[in-house]
């Protein structure tokens, strides 16, 4: 009895330390290479400064990442015969931008350390933080030591990226299969305070909903006709090029642009938090860090799962 109770705690001792040893660690690269992640913040602040608007694209490149099968930089794929490209999934299709400044880095990274050892997933998770530092928002300690993945599905994305189209009860089913709640549901939708949408996003919205601003209905249209015009771009909010709250503001006065941003502000279980988040600056900025840090875990590869990508755009052979 004894016996078996000691090797029952071996296996529980081993298996704990397998998992720490695999864990991911905001130091995974102190050592490895310690130039890594200041060369990021280089080029992300760089690419930023050059055109606002990609740091939004940077997030939402890692966004897009994580919500298919887990932040494993399947979204960089390149289509091929054996790769079943997310870049044209619906959601990503002629709107996902931002690959050749993940191919900037790549390259300079490796570079600096002598041998390919920083993942995609890795950049692209730092690219998002450093994206959102450069336009004022608030920093966090980002989880290294991602593999990425040898494998993309676009059917996957089609069915896991939440649409500009979903109602709140839709949202929080979408956020709950990736193990989030509703709190960061309404954080990471704040990341809508820098960017913009295309016309083809939030037509519906501005021509047949009735939860909407008239003068804003109108400003928008002004833009996007019924017809024609679907790569035009708006602003998500009316300070797309600095993190702050006036997204939360736009929603109280029914201004959000998609319908899944006034979802969050329509007499459901979320306006509490909307109201928080635009009152309390500070409660917004932290409950963004620790919504991105928890949805920069899902799913992740690590330890021998997976591989360290030479290309982003394609598999290791």
């Amino acid at each position: 009895m004894a016996s078996h109770a000691l090797i029952l705690l071996q296996i529980v001792v081993l298996s704990s330390l397998a998992a720490t040893a695999f864990s991911l660690s905001p130091y995974y690269y102190q050592n490895i290479c310690p130039q890594a992640l200041p060369t990021i913040k280089t080029l992300v602040e760089a690419a930023v400064y050059k055109e606002r608007r990609m740091g939004a694209s940077l997030l939402r490149l890692h966004f897009h990442d994580c919500f298919v099968n887990g932040c494993d930089a399947s979204i960089l794929l390149d289509p091929s015969p054996t790769i079943d490209s997310e870049k044209g999934a619906r959601a990503n299709q002629n709107s996902a931008r931002g690959f050749e400044v993940i191919d900037e880095i790549k390259a300079e990274v490796d570079k600096i350390c002598g041998r390919p050892v920083v993942s995609c997933a890795d950049i692209l998770a730092v690219a998002a933080r450093d994206s959102v530092v450069a336009l004022g928002g608030p920093s966090w300690k980002v989880r290294l030591g991602r593999r990425d993945s040898t494998t993309a599905s676009r059917t996957q994305a089609d069915i896991d990226i939440p649409s500009p189209l979903m109602d709140l009860p839709a949202l929080i089913n979408n956020f709950r299969n990736q193990g989030l709640n509703q709190r960061d549901l309404v954080a990471l939708s704040g990341g809508h305070t820098i960017g913009f949408a295309q016309c083809l996003a939030f037509r519906g919205r501005i021509y047949n909903a009735t939860n909407i601003d008239p003068s804003f209905a109108k400003e928008r249209r002004a833009t996007c006709p019924r017809t024609g015009g679907d790569t035009t771009l708006a602003p998500l909010d009316s300070t797309a090029a600095r993190f702050d709250t006036s997204y939360f503001d736009s929603l109280v006065k029914q201004r959000g642009l998609l319908t899944s941003d006034q979802a969050l502000f329509s007499g459901g279980s979320t306006d509490n938090l909307v109201n928080t988040y635009r009152r309390y600056p500070q409660v917004f900025r932290k409950d963004f860090a620790q919504s991105m840090l928890k949805m920069g875990n899902i799913k992740s590869l690590t330890g021998n799962q997976g591989q360290i990508r030479v290309n982003c755009r394609m598999v290791n052979y």
